[in-house]
């Protein structure tokens, strides 16, 4: 086989054009690199443009956050008009006073818009952030709205108000509410009729009484609302009543006597109204007006029957007498608490006994009009759980009774009692409360407790 080699300057002339390939590769990667980089450069200058418009995004909305917050406590402090477009009750329902399915009155929606507003204004940065934060499950059609934790504990503060205190039910709906109460009260009372010759020695009778009463009353209240501004109500308790009278007396020997009597059956029915004076405008509390009617459909204690010495031989059921009780009540939101009054008068109807007890002969009886105040707050804990704190007094103006024509006045009473209420939501339609009263002066109770169930259909 023949190969054949290449001369000298074959070879020179091939090393010679290998040298010169070389450099012409060269200079085509750098132009390749030189069209290449541009490109590159326009790419990280989009997604760097990109990330500044998305953080300017964000400023943006937070900025526009605070100016609505700023705006928001700017109108609590001076007080803006309710703008226009009242609802047909003729209050705007940002202003409105609501319940919730308790019979409970609620505050907070003013408040909501303006957070709503401001929530509204951050949608977009929501929206851009999405993939950050955890989503929810749209509320499938027809199904309830769920409420801010604000709006529940408002409504949860409220619940926790003593019952004296009004609260609107909503327009069109029926609450029953079932209580049960009980109250226990004692009196010491020590009597010397005598004469004292030197201190510590003494000519004469005394007595010493001891008297302690317990009261059981059950009671099925209806509330209805008429309108978004006013409410009906009736209630028909059932009264249990015990005493326990012991009298001491010191003679030449002791001598003891006890007194035990009871005595059950309905007592006293009542029916209310109440209505909303205003709406709350411009930061200012909630009004509502009330009057009450007390029947006399209660065993009366002129009305029991008593032995020959004109003695009780069991215990009234109701105070025998017709009453009308004219009240005003506000409700103001100071967060986080609720705070309510109370400010009432409950005047008695006088009426002609002619009826004689004994050796006594009975005419006309006026039993004291009486003057009734309430303050306090309530606080919610969590969405369930909530409580309140209160005082309230009452001043008792004195009996005036015809006794065999000569008519007799009673002392003047005052009766104060510390208030502590509790409540707890079981559902939408149950709710459990309790409050509690202990006695302050000497004419109150020692303590007082009522369990409330309202029910609402």
């Amino acid at each position: 086989m023949i190969q054949l080699r290449p001369s000298p300057q074959q070879r020179d002339v091939r090393r010679s054009r290998q040298k010169g390939a070389r450099p012409g590769l060269l200079l085509a990667s750098v132009a390749a690199a030189a069209l290449i980089s541009p490109t590159a450069a326009l790419a990280q200058d989009a997604d760097l443009a990109a990330r500044v418009a998305r953080l300017e995004a964000l400023v943006l909305d937070q900025q526009k956050r605070i100016e609505a917050q700023d705006a928001l406590l700017a109108e609590r402090a001076a007080g803006v008009a309710p703008p226009a477009g009242l609802s047909e009750s003729g209050v705007d329902p940002r202003w409105r006073v609501q319940t919730d399915p308790s019979g409970q009155a609620i505050f907070g929606d003013r408040d909501m818009a303006a957070l709503r507003a401001g929530q509204a204004t951050g949608q977009a940065a929501g929206q851009m952030a999405a993939n950050e934060q955890p989503q929810t499950a749209p509320a499938p059609a027809g199904a309830p709205p769920v409420e801010p934790p604000l709006l529940q504990a408002r409504r949860e503060q409220l619940a926790a108000i003593p019952e004296g205190i009004a609260v609107l039910s909503r327009p069109g709906k029926l609450s029953i509410d079932l209580s049960a109460e009980y109250t226990r009260s004692s009196a010491n009372r020590l009597v010397f009729r005598g004469i004292e010759i030197v201190p510590g020695v003494q000519i004469g009778v005394i007595e010493a009484n001891e008297a302690d009463r317990d009261t059981g009353v059950t009671t099925v209240a209806a509330k209805y609302g008429v309108t978004s501004r006013m409410e009906v109500e009736l209630r028909a308790p059932y009264v249990w009543r015990n005493d326990t009278i012991t009298t001491v007396q010191q003679r030449d020997e002791a001598v003891t006597r006890t007194i035990d009597l009871s005595g059950d059956g309905i007592g006293d029915v009542e029916g209310a109204v109440r209505y909303q004076i205003n709406g709350g405008e411009r930061g200012r509390p909630i009004f509502i007006a009330g009057l009450r009617v007390k029947s006399d459909t209660g065993e009366g204690p002129f009305d029991i029957p008593r032995d020959e010495f004109g003695i009780a031989t069991r215990l009234a059921t109701g105070s025998g007498f017709w009453g009308v009780e004219p009240s005003v009540s506000f409700l103001f939101p100071s967060d986080p608490a609720v705070i309510f009054g109370s400010l009432s008068y409950f005047a008695h109807l006088p009426r002609d006994i002619d009826k004689t007890e004994g050796e006594v002969r009975v005419g006309r009886v006026d039993p004291g009009d009486a003057i009734g105040m309430a303050i306090g707050f309530g606080f919610s804990l969590n969405p369930k759980f909530s409580f309140s704190l209160g005082y309230k007094h009452n001043y008792i103006r004195p009996t005036e009774s015809e006794l065999n024509d000569i008519v007799e006045k009673s002392d003047s009473l005052q009766v104060g009692a510390l208030q502590f209420g509790m409540s707890y939501l079981l559902s939408d339609r149950f709710s459990l409360n309790g409050n509690f009263e202990f006695g302050v002066t000497e004419d109150a109770p020692d303590m007082r407790f009522v369990l409330r169930v309202p029910i609402i259909f």
